[in-house]
């Protein structure tokens, strides 16, 4: 029973005890009689003195468990005149006072870092303890390239994510590197923080697709220009001699044959430097020079200029416009040469009877679709590298070109194979 109860029981049971004495002492005589009012006065007195010495400081600590228990940490008790309780009065008007300045500064630390989360350059997503997705950072949702409601609530490895799929795969506490089909290059690490005594597993996404990709054209670039001038120079003064010799040669008789093999070995050396100077086309590449563009018209000509070789092939081509689609910032004639080596692509991976279909999709977005043989798991990740081919005799620098043009327009872009067996490749206009 509560303190203040059993003070009432007493009152109670000292008021009945004076009551009673009261009725005895009014049978003896009147003496007694006045000293048993005296005596129940003074309890009275008594009890309300109690009462506000020590009852009335119960309800103000009361008060003080109210407002922890309601969490309101700007109120104060005020003093109440008795020594032992202000004393307790003090103590939690400070303890109040510490409580405020401390989920005041939380507050403060938690609005940063939700600022500093959300204004990151690094992917942040955070999971629950049974690892369904709940919350995700701009840039995560970017990276993963999916919306907030679509997202919310799942587990990793049910987002249809390229990056998702990587990321359900990075071991708990582990860094993973990772190259996508989409030429972006990923540092994945899985790592938990403390909340309420749990471990709360995050992932951090950090893009080394910029840094990766200077680098490599830097490399490619020196590697390119170093070859084109000392293959150039050595083709020059063969086929200048062979040129020569087959001229001298041709005026004796019995040396057509040698004169045939002089011819064959200069065509060789026009075709190495041919050959070399491609290369060398790649990091000649000029800076877009954009302007509105119908993209339905665009890939109208494309269609019309691949239509040849694909007949030959017995390929359908095919397209499918959208017609609220709007004019894109591009550069024509660049963008053209992207379309016709990813429809030329698509063509050879099928080689003979198949299908190749165009879509534009709005507000920018154009995709090309076949079903060809495919893109195994593992080329996926090796596609976008320099001067990486599936093909016996690629060269490797028709997806490099793509991706340098792409990569200047600002798309977004990806070629993978999907579940249903059809390669699509996707290019996102900003």
């Amino acid at each position: 029973m509560r303190i203040k109860g059993l003070f009432f029981i007493l009152v109670f049971l000292l008021l009945a005890l004076g009551g009673i004495l009261l009725f005895l002492s009014s049978q003896q005589n009147t003496l007694f009689f006045y000293i048993g009012e005296g005596l129940v006065l003074f309890i009275l007195i008594y009890l309300a003195f109690f009462y506000r010495k020590l009852i009335k400081p119960l309800n103000t600590i009361e008060s003080g468990m109210d407002l922890l228990r309601e969490q309101d940490f700007s109120s104060r008790l005020s003093p109440v005149g008795q020594y032992e309780a202000d004393r307790v009065v003090n103590v939690f008007n400070r303890m109040m006072e510490q409580l405020k300045n401390e989920r005041l500064r939380l507050r403060e630390q938690n609005h940063f870092l939700d600022l500093l989360i959300n204004a990151s350059p690094m992917g942040v997503i955070i999971t629950t303890l049974d690892d369904d997705l709940s919350q995700l950072n701009p840039m995560a949702l970017k990276m993963l390239g999916v919306r907030p409601e679509d997202v919310q609530g799942k587990k990793m490895n049910e987002i249809d994510s390229p990056l998702a799929m990587e990321l359900a795969n990075v071991p708990k506490g582990a860094t993973t590197t990772v190259r996508l089909n989409d030429s972006n290059i990923y540092r994945c690490t899985h790592s938990s923080f403390i909340d309420h005594g749990f471990q709360h597993p995050f992932f951090l996404v950090e893009s080394l697709t910029d840094e990766v990709m200077k680098a490599e054209k830097k490399a490619y670039e020196k590697v390119i220009r170093m070859i084109a001038h000392e293959v150039n120079n050595t083709t020059a003064g063969i086929t200048s001699t062979l040129d020569t010799v087959e001229q001298a040669l041709s005026t004796e008789e019995g040396m057509d044959d040698i004169c045939d093999v002089m011819r064959v070995c200069t065509e060789r050396c026009f075709s190495m430097s041919r050959f070399i100077t491609r290369f060398a086309d790649v990091v000649k590449i000029p800076e877009p020079t954009v302007s509105p563009v119908n993209l339905n018209d665009l890939a109208f000509t494309c269609k019309r200029f691949m239509e040849g070789m694909c007949n030959d092939c017995r390929i359908k081509l095919r397209l499918k416009i959208d017609e609220d689609l709007k004019d894109v910032m591009l550069d024509a004639a660049l963008f053209e040469q992207v379309l016709v080596n990813i429809i030329k692509n698509a063509a050879e991976s099928i080689e003979t009877d198949g299908e190749i279909i165009i879509r534009t999709l709005s507000p920018a977005t154009i995709e090309i679709t076949d079903n060809g043989k495919g893109i195994s798991k593992e080329t996926e990740a090796k596609l976008f590298s320099p001067f990486f081919s599936t093909k016996p005799n690629g060269q490797g620098i028709g997806l490099i070109f793509i991706r340098e043009v792409l990569m200047r327009h600002g798309c977004t872009f990806s070629l993978r194979t999907y579940a249903d067996g059809l390669t699509r490749f996707r290019i996102v206009f900003p």
